[in-house]
């Protein structure tokens, strides 16, 4: 159970980061939560908050299925509790009026999202880097580099629990969450994929 709950605790706050930060250090500020929250939470949970991240540990072979789909619940639960705790913070859009290039979201989400597996999987889970300390670092650092470089094409959530908890208050548009869920799970096996390619003797 202390996995669940470091689960939802660590979405929670990621969540409601992605809510309430803005202006120009917001994407630093996003990544500043998941970095500190992973370091927080490591080394009970592992750390995921992204149901894409736990599909690549699951296919990396580090995570049961039953675990898996409990700490995808947990996520989800946490980012859609976040998204009503931060909308007493902050005003909310009254309807999402995010407008998408549909190739180019799927694109980006895709890559970010690929970017963060590839990451969380080499950092956090190889047998070569065991024990560093610099993993929340690097895994929050991808979310800055990705969330700079292209979160303005898809809106840069590379999470599905993120994208729910962003849907929950208008700033996605419900009809967009396929997006999301397509692109973030695609691009999290196809990291797990390469990751398991490139350290065949790391079981």
């Amino acid at each position: 159970m202390n996995k669940y709950i470091t689960e939802f605790i660590g979405t929670f706050f990621l969540v409601f980061a992605a809510a309430l930060a803005s202006g120009d250090l917001a994407v630093l500020a996003i990544a500043s939560a998941l970095m500190v929250m992973i370091y927080a939470g490591g080394h009970i949970s592992g750390a995921h908050y992204n149901p894409a991240v736990t599909l690549a540990v699951l296919i990396r072979g580090r995570i049961k299925l039953n675990d898996a789909l409990m700490y995808m619940v947990s996520q989800v639960v946490g980012a859609v509790a976040a998204a009503f705790v931060a909308s007493i913070f902050k005003e909310m859009p009254a309807e999402a009026t995010q407008a998408l290039d549909t190739t180019k979201a799927l694109l980006a989400e895709v890559l970010g999202t690929f970017a963060l597996a590839y990451v969380v999987l080499n950092v956090a889970t190889a047998k070569g880097t065991a024990g560093n300390s610099f993993y929340g670092l690097a895994i929050g650092f991808t979310i800055f580099v990705v969330g700079s470089l292209i979160g303005g094409t898809s809106g840069g959530a590379f999470n599905p629990a993120v994208a729910i908890g962003a849907s929950v208050v208008h700033v996605f548009a419900w009809n967009n969450i396929w997006i999301y869920f397509v692109a973030g799970f695609s691009g999290a096996a196809l990291a797990a994929l390469v990751f398991k390619i490139n350290n065949p003797d790391d079981k």
